[in-house]
């Protein structure tokens, strides 16, 4: 391995509930660190998961499809090519109401881990 570079062939698959699938590229999972995460990630359609207050900014970039973004009051849907940064400490749930899976992009800084989501229990 060089010390000017990291090149990823192998993604981490981190298991969720619901089907999404998230390969992280870098970050905790895959580099047992790192003051960020990358992953590439399908939602499924009908996809949901409950409500979360991250200790990490999280910027999401849709490749493919629409997904939603509730906060406390109000609710925001992007479509391929749009982005959007949730700042850490923002309640917000995710979900895929939608006919089509979601592919899309997401940078946590700092790096995502299971402990840092603070996922609520129920939907």
């Amino acid at each position: 391995m060089s010390e000017k570079y990291i090149i990823q062939k192998n993604p981490v698959k981190i298991p969720v509930p619901g089907n999404k699938i998230i390969n992280e590229y870098f970050g905790f999972a895959s580099l047992n660190g790192g003051d960020f995460s990358f992953a590439h990630m399908i939602a499924p359609p009908g996809w949901e998961e409950p409500a979360q207050k991250p200790e990490f900014d999280e910027i999401t970039f849709i490749i493919k499809g629409k997904k939603r973004f509730e906060f406390d009051d109000e609710i925001v849907e992007l479509k391929q090519g749009e982005s959007i940064l949730v700042k850490r400490g923002t309640r917000v749930r995710y979900s895929n109401p939608f006919e089509e899976a979601c592919e899309y992009i997401s940078v946590c800084i700092p790096a995502f881990s299971p402990d840092s989501v603070n996922r609520e229990n129920n939907i």
